[in-house]
């Protein structure tokens, strides 16, 4: 289970022309955002889309910030029949096309006005902020800062309106250089109340009440301790101090517990990061521990794990809150930092692996979770030309480039690499999981071969378009039946047995979709293939020769299997050779297709569909 954070979504920069993508492309480095372009009009971006409509009303409705670069009045009028709950709007920008304006129309309050500012600041345009409150006060009450959560958002509009209309305001609070620095009217008897407490509060009327992230939950737990048992102790370590959740920062625990469920249920409960220190670190604290214990030392390195983190997380001018309470098998305590807490500088995260196929490598074969993974990832591990192949979407990130043939070297140092905290993207051609590296992933953890760390992260696989979907794809449907893959490499597999499957499937009339069908050396086994299977199909069975899909220099081209010459094929060619009921037929523009019939035409009045047969 993956910790919760409170990263927030990529904001999505959307063109419709290619006049606009110098801009849009400038815009989304400087906001680490994902370039949209509409397909029609737009050669290059991270996403392609059809309809603008259709695309602009999902990113608004699954809560992506846009920042636009068009018209306003068409964006409005796009956006218009979604419009219902200002609280829950995502931010919502248009930029002139010659980046000399930058509008926020909607969600102004909960980032658009920071957001529309920054862009303005780095093209040298005129941010067009016009929310009263941020022009009057230079503040908004209803958007704090990152580190402070507002309890009561649905007072900010009644309390902003007496405001405006001169009232004055009473601040309560130890500490809130936002506000004191503000334009706001202070006043020692005033209608209006700013309150600023970590502490659980009802707020009075025309009262806004502001929870400071400066508190850190510390955990320890049993290895696979009850998710619901760890969340009722924390709510329990919470209530005891009479804490606001939302003045919860972080859960933290030793990195032991980096892959515990437990910890990270705690944390996606709360809504926050989990962050893990070493035992080391957590010793460090015992002269600061209320509760020491030698058990505990003896078990994982360090006199206390709750406490113990909670300390570490919140520095040396922090304080323990809560001393530690226990159930039957979790560990829980409170420690209060002196300032906010930016949970990425607490210790560290538990490091993501996402494992994604790039498909052939052109942007418009990559599916959008691959590109969301890569663009979320700190770090790049791969075959030099796979990443290179991923353009825009690498910039800014590591890279870890290997040569081919490394590639037990390249899964290694990527989860390493995640096993330090990062997060990271294991980049490979096709899917992943087809003679690809996730299962290399799946065999170090089985086997070992790395480190503590490393057998600790999360691990996210994410599909691609494999070789042989894009090679069907482009001549027709061969694989309309029953169809498998082999592998013609005899590096990780004996020749032996590669010769039995490929007997074997000759044997079931299989369409089969050769990988590696030869090498610089190797140039024997296609061959063989081919005489093998003549023996069970007739000469004239089609045969798909494709090679550099989906890149430049592609060439998909059928041949009769009688036919077939070693010679024509190379490394990036993958050979797909249709089963005795393949088919090919040519249409009337000259082109010739290929087909595996599964006999849906003679089952037409069934109501057969798809795959219900």
């Amino acid at each position: 289970m993956a910790a919760a954070s409170a990263t927030p979504a990529i904001p999505a920069v959307v063109i419709l022309n290619e006049a606009a993508a110098p801009l849009g492309r400038r815009i989304a480095a400087g906001i680490s955002g994902e370039l949209h372009g509409a397909v029609a009009r737009v050669a290059s971006a991270d996403v392609l889309f059809s309809s603008v409509k259709d695309h602009v009303q999902a990113l608004f409705s699954a809560g992506r910030p846009i920042v636009a670069v068009m018209a306003s009045g068409a964006l409005i009028r796009l956006l218009a029949p979604l419009l219902c709950d200002k609280q829950t709007e995502p931010p919502v920008i248009v930029v002139a096309e010659d980046g000399s304006s930058v509008v926020p129309l909607l969600g102004g309050h909960h980032g658009a006005n920071d957001l529309a500012r920054s862009i303005a600041t780095s093209l040298g345009a005129h941010a067009a902020v016009t929310t009263a409150g941020d022009l009057k006060f230079g503040v908004a009450l209803d958007q704090p800062p990152e580190g402070y959560v507002l309890a009561n958002p649905n007072a900010a509009k009644a309390v902003m309106a007496g405001l405006v209309a001169g009232a004055g305001v009473r601040l309560h609070a130890s500490s809130a250089a936002w506000l004191t620095q503000s334009k706001l009217p202070f006043e020692q008897e005033a209608r209006v109340t700013l309150t600023v407490t970590d502490q659980n509060k009802t707020a009075g009327e025309l009262e806004l009440v502001y929870h400071p992230k400066t508190l850190v939950l510390g955990m320890g737990c049993e290895r696979h301790a009850k998710p619901a048992e760890a969340i009722t102790l924390a709510e329990e370590a919470l209530a005891k101090g009479g804490f606001a959740r939302q003045s919860l920062a972080a859960v933290c625990s030793i990195d032991l517990k980096a892959d515990e469920t437990a910890i990270h249920a705690v944390a996606a409960h709360f809504g926050v990061p989990a962050r893990f220190f070493t035992a080391a670190t957590l010793e460090a604290e015992a002269p600061r521990l209320m509760n020491p214990s030698d058990v505990v030392f003896a078990e994982v390195g360090c006199h206390g794990v709750a406490e113990g983190a909670a300390l570490a997380a919140v520095g040396a001018e922090g304080e323990l809150v809560v001393e530690k309470i226990k159930s039957k098998g979790a560990t829980a305590a409170i420690a209060r930092a002196a300032d906010i807490l930016d949970p990425q500088s607490i210790g560290r995260a538990r490091g993501t692996l996402f494992v994604v196929g790039i498909g052939p490598g052109s942007e418009g074969w990559r599916s959008p979770e691959v590109s969301r993974m890569v663009q979320a990832s700190t770090d790049l591990v791969g075959y030099s030309l796979y990443l290179d192949l991923l353009g825009p979407l690498a910039d800014g990130k590591t890279r870890h480039d290997f040569d081919l043939g490394k590639e037990e070297a390249r899964v290694v140092h990527a989860m390493e690499l995640a096993g330090e905290g990062r997060t990271v993207a294991l980049v490979c051609s096709g899917d992943a999981g087809i003679y690809a590296m996730a299962t290399l992933v799946f065999e170090l953890f089985d086997k070992g071969g790395i480190t503590d760390g490393a057998s600790r992260i999360e691990v996210q696989v994410s599909p691609g378009i494999s070789a042989l979907q894009a090679a069907a794809a482009r001549i027709g449907a061969p694989l309309g039946h029953d169809f498998c893959t082999i592998s013609l490499s005899d590096l990780l597999t004996p020749w032996e047995h590669i010769q039995r499957r490929v007997k074997a499937a000759g044997e079931g009339d299989f369409v089969i979709a050769f990988y590696n069908p030869v090498s610089m050396k190797r140039r024997t086994q296609l061959a063989y293939a081919r005489d093998e299977l003549l023996k069970y199909r007739p000469a004239t069975t089609p045969v798909i020769l494709a090679t550099n899909l989906g890149r430049e220099g592609e060439h998909v081209r059928t041949v009769p299997l009688g036919e077939l010459n070693v010679d024509d094929v190379d490394m990036l060619t993958v050979v797909v050779v249709g089963s005795s009921e393949s088919r090919t037929v040519t249409t009337g523009d000259g082109k010739t297709w290929v087909y595996t019939p599964r006999g849906y035409s003679g089952k037409a009045d069934t109501g057969m569909k798809g795959n219900e047969a």
